[in-house]
């Protein structure tokens, strides 16, 4: 009987890590449905729940970042790299991958640098336009790098580089209905305009604080709000709308759980500007308006979303103006229908409807070559 691959998927951190490593484990299972695959996380992030509830089984390092405000921590965290190095190995050397993928995430640096050590061959999956600083490190080792932007030669290996997009969340393109039905299941009006704000899983205060400073100008214009809060902010939100009054043409929500039924709906969507989040907008070639979120590194989030204010595929407002210009500018914008057009127009010729499927490919691709030298 023939031997079935076994593929080791490393990183995480955030939904947009998770997302896309989970879409090209689905890829990789649908071209070799008896393949065995394993994530390795970081111990307490948020892979250690989501990878299980998605069907795979996942080993976590104790990994964490490097503290740059207090130095003297980062002694501590040493110790953590190198116990997770020493554990990357043992989960390496018992597992036996034939192709080992790095999607972002601090898990992703000891597992690609471990297996690229024994000889393994790896793929990097690089989400943003700038290119972070494990990956850069992890290039010259590896021997594919999956990009999801024009121009990533000037951090990598151009030979190595395959221009494949990023993956999104499966099930985001199943049928959510008409547009009608997706407003009418937030309790909004099918005849309005409708904006919808999503800040993350876990929110973002400027764009909350903007909506809450804009809620005159909402209450008394004809367009409509669906407000994904965060868990974090939700309830403070709730007092501040009580006491204030919410207006009827808004509808406020701590999580969306259907993100396909909020994207029918939406008209225009205000977002930060992640590599995961724009990979949507693009592929659903939704109207857009981006505010990178400054609290990231190497300010990746405001070059992703100039990649696509240069190509008049998007709006950009900076977060220090969000609070001021968000609002105004989302309501000016969602009337003008010549302008949406153009937007979503734009957006969509950025999209890569098959970037699970490719990269899938190369992974197994990868997986395979090895088997064949290993016998």
């Amino acid at each position: 009987m023939e031997e079935e691959l076994r593929i080791i998927v490393s990183g995480g951190g955030t939904g947009g890590h998770i997302f896309p490593a989970v879409s090209i484990a689905n890829a990789v299972r649908k071209q070799h449905p008896g393949a065995r695959i394993l994530f390795v996380g970081a111990e307490g992030r948020m892979e250690m729940k989501r990878v299980p509830a998605a069907g795979y089984p996942i080993k976590g390092l104790p990994i964490c970042g490097f503290d740059r405000k207090h130095l003297l921590k980062n002694v501590a965290v040493l110790l953590k790299i190198w116990k997770s190095r020493r554990m990357a190995r043992k989960i390496i050397r018992d597992f036996k991958p034939m192709a080992v993928v790095g999607v972002g995430g601090y898990a992703s640096g000891p597992t690609l640098d471990v297996a690229q050590a024994e000889g393994i061959p790896t793929l990097i999956q690089e989400q943003n336009s700038y290119a972070g600083v494990t990956n850069k490190l992890l290039a010259k080792g590896a021997d594919k790098i999956c990009v999801a932007y024009e121009g990533m030669d000037r951090f990598f290996p151009k030979e190595k580089i395959i221009l494949t997009g990023n993956p999104v969340r499966q099930g985001l393109l199943q049928q959510a209905g008409s547009r009608a039905e997706a407003v009418a299941a937030f309790g909004l009006q099918p005849g309005r305009k409708t904006v919808l704000l999503i800040g993350g899983s876990l929110g973002a205060r400027t764009l909350n604080e903007s909506m809450l400073g804009g809620l005159k100008a909402i209450a008394s214009s004809d367009v409509q709000f669906i407000w994904q809060t965060g868990g974090y902010y939700f309830a403070r939100i709730q007092e501040t709308l009580r006491q204030a009054g919410k207006p009827g043409n808004l509808f406020v929500t701590d999580f969306i759980t259907k993100m396909e039924e909020a994207y029918a709906a939406a008209d225009l969507v205000i977002s930060r500007a992640g590599a995961s989040s724009i990979s949507e907008l693009c592929l659903l070639g939704k109207p857009a308006i981006l505010v990178p979120s400054p609290n990231v590194a190497e300010d990746h989030q405001t070059k992703n979303a100039l990649a696509l204010v240069d190509k008049e595929a998007a709006l950009y407002v900076k977060d220090a103006e969000a609070r001021e210009k968000l609002i105004p500018l989302a309501l000016s914008v969602v009337a003008d229908e010549a302008r949406l057009a153009a937007l979503g127009q734009h957006i969509r010729q950025m999209a890569f409807a098959d970037a699970a499927d490719r990269i899938a490919e190369e992974v197994c691709r990868l997986a395979e070559n090895y088997k064949e030298r290993k016998r």
